[in-house]
């Protein structure tokens, strides 16, 4: 059997950011610090995370008074900061910036007049961030397109989740901008997913099996997971060597690996090291040369 490694894969510049705020607080505050959601959507970063000292938690309310916060990768909504300011909590703010980014536009074409529309998938942490930065109709791209109600020539700007299908992204862009005549495209897809499933894409041309390593929960993965089947090959979603399952390879000479962006390096060689390879080609893919700044009151 021959794996062929998608590249880019694994963790992005957020992901990297984020995790490295949450060692760092661990390392200036007392313990525990706390995570108001998962930092980034694997259970082994976040496992790791707690082992040291972190403590996740779903609500800000559940915080201690005067206690230290990392608001997770995703984005958070106005209303958590709020919650946080009157808890006197130490907020650090683990937003990736290119998420931060799209909710900055969305306050600024709504101060422009114009109505929001926003694709993505409801009930994400992402979309729940930036939903609570101003009033947006949501056009949940997993359902049957449902075009908010509004008169034709309505100023509209398209505002998109950053771990969205590059496909399925076009195609809900392009509905969208038939319904109306004024239309803003803001397409916020980030550097990480598209170039992922661009990775993706070149494995289907090599492989009979596509193996994703990553978190059920993680919107990205499951991106990966779907881009490989659309394009005609079987592609499986796991979290590490133990969910492999030998049925998947009966027959197949050919694997394709790649990983989310919030997936350790660790897991994809432990995948690889149960799949007993006899040999291993990286394809060749995107360099990402992208770092981000930590926030203040970490970068001593």
């Amino acid at each position: 059997m021959k794996v062929y490694l998608g590249v880019p894969r694994g963790f992005c510049a957020g992901v990297v950011r984020a995790v490295d705020v949450v060692e760092l607080a661990l390392k200036k505050y007392s313990h525990p610090v706390y995570v108001k959601h998962q930092i980034v959507h694997n259970p082994n970063v976040v496992n790791s995370l707690e082992e040291k000292g972190a403590m996740t938690v779903e609500d800000v309310d559940e915080i201690p008074e005067g206690s230290t916060v990392v608001f997770s990768a995703h984005g958070s909504p106005p209303e958590d900061f709020a919650k946080a300011k009157k808890r006197n909590l130490n907020v650090i703010d683990a937003t990736c910036p290119l998420v931060t980014k799209v909710h900055n536009e969305a306050i600024k074409y709504a101060n422009d007049g114009r109505r929001l529309v926003l694709v993505g998938h409801k009930g994400h942490q992402e979309v729940k961030g930036t939903m609570g930065q101003t009033d947006m109709f949501l056009v949940n791209d997993r359902n049957e397109l449902v075009m908010p109600d509004w008169d034709e020539d309505t100023p509209v700007t398209v505002l998109t989740q950053t771990t969205l299908s590059v496909d399925d992204t076009k195609r809900s862009i392009e509905e969208i901008k038939s319904k109306f005549s004024d239309v803003i495209v803001r397409n916020d897809l980030c550097y990480a997913t598209t170039s992922r499933q661009a990775a993706v894409k070149q494995l289907c041309k090599l492989v009979e099996l596509v193996l994703v390593i990553g978190a059920e929960n993680s919107s990205n993965c499951n991106r990966l997971r779907e881009v490989a089947q659309a394009h005609g090959v079987d592609a499986y979603l796991i979290n590490g060597p133990d969910e492999l399952d030998s049925s998947w390879l009966e027959g197949v000479e050919n694997v394709g690996i790649t990983s989310g962006a919030s997936t350790p390096e660790s897991m994809v060689q432990a995948v690889i090291e149960s799949l007993g390879a006899d040999e291993v080609e990286r394809i060749d893919g995107d360099d990402e040369d992208v770092s981000f700044v930590l926030p203040a009151q970490l970068r001593e």
